[in-house]
């Protein structure tokens, strides 16, 4: 029995056994489910700031957690090892909810301020990273999501409740660069500006050499941001070439400057990574 994910823009329709173009989700009997569930790949206590968030308990731990799978295909991904397995190909370690939620607690002598899904696209494991924020809720910590903001509306309005904080990836400014990338741009600015409404929230864009790194495309992603509030952090991220876009080098550490300062003209608060 055919059957259509509703949880991001692709709509994937799937035949039984079928899994998406995430490699995550999957018909099973008719429903889509996600087969990553519980399978945590990476599991690592973190500075908060390695999120990154700058400005959401400074100085803080946090829980991370991440497993396989990714509704986009950006090339120069950083994780794609990852993101772009599917099931078997890696190895996993079973964690509950409840057993995140334990641990998260556990650590709360270290530092820990609660659980942090990230590493992959946690939003494509969505009923467990729902499920792990309700447990950790529970017992009074904090929840963190670092996702590329691909994510329908419906459902991203239902998670928003249980999260405290994100980190959510604007990775360019056209809907040319978003279309090569297999996203949706203004899926993603929608999916931040709801965001703003109900916790904090910090921006990450990656600087790609002769992609997304123009001062006119700066300065227009900026002065949207500062629409929803000048105030959101955004973190100008410096590109090295990984996966599949080794043809170029790295960010130049001055253009990385130079962009920030262009981005302050509309944002309270830009921060440069990897210089």
């Amino acid at each position: 029995m055919k059957t259509t994910c509703e949880l991001c823009f692709h709509r994937c329709s799937l035949d039984e056994g079928q899994t998406g173009l995430c490699r995550a989700r999957a018909n099973r009997g008719g429903a889509v489910v996600p087969i990553n569930y519980g399978k945590a790949v990476s599991l690592a206590l973190d500075p908060i700031e390695k999120k990154p968030l700058r400005r959401f308990h400074p100085g803080s731990m946090i829980l991370s957690v991440g497993s396989f799978g990714c509704n986009l295909r950006c090339p120069f991904c950083q994780n794609h090892e990852i993101s772009m397995a599917g099931e078997g190909e890696l190895r996993t370690e079973d964690i509950s909810p409840e057993a995140l939620a334990a641990l998260a607690e556990e650590l709360a002598p270290r530092g820990n301020i609660g659980a942090a899904y990230t590493y992959n696209e946690p939003l494509v494991g969505y009923e467990y990273v729902r499920d792990c924020a309700q447990a950790v809720h529970a017992r009074g910590l904090c929840n963190v999501l670092v996702t590329n903001g691909t994510i329908a509306e419906a459902p991203w309005r239902a998670l928003l409740a249980h999260i405290d904080a994100a980190n959510i990836d604007l990775k360019g400014f056209t809907d040319a660069w978003y279309k090569r990338l297999g996203g949706d741009l203004e899926t993603v600015k929608r999916s931040i500006a709801l965001a703003a409404e109900h916790c904090h929230v910090e921006v990450t864009t990656l600087l790609i050499p002769g992609e997304n790194d123009s001062e006119d495309e700066i300065r227009a992603l900026s002065r949207w941001l500062a629409g929803i509030s000048p105030d959101i952090p955004l973190h100008l991220s410096r590109f090295f070439p990984r996966y599949r876009m080794t043809d170029r080098p790295p960010t130049a550490v001055e253009s990385v400057y130079r962009l920030a300062d262009a981005a302050r003209e509309a944002l309270s608060y830009v921060y440069t990574g990897n210089c």
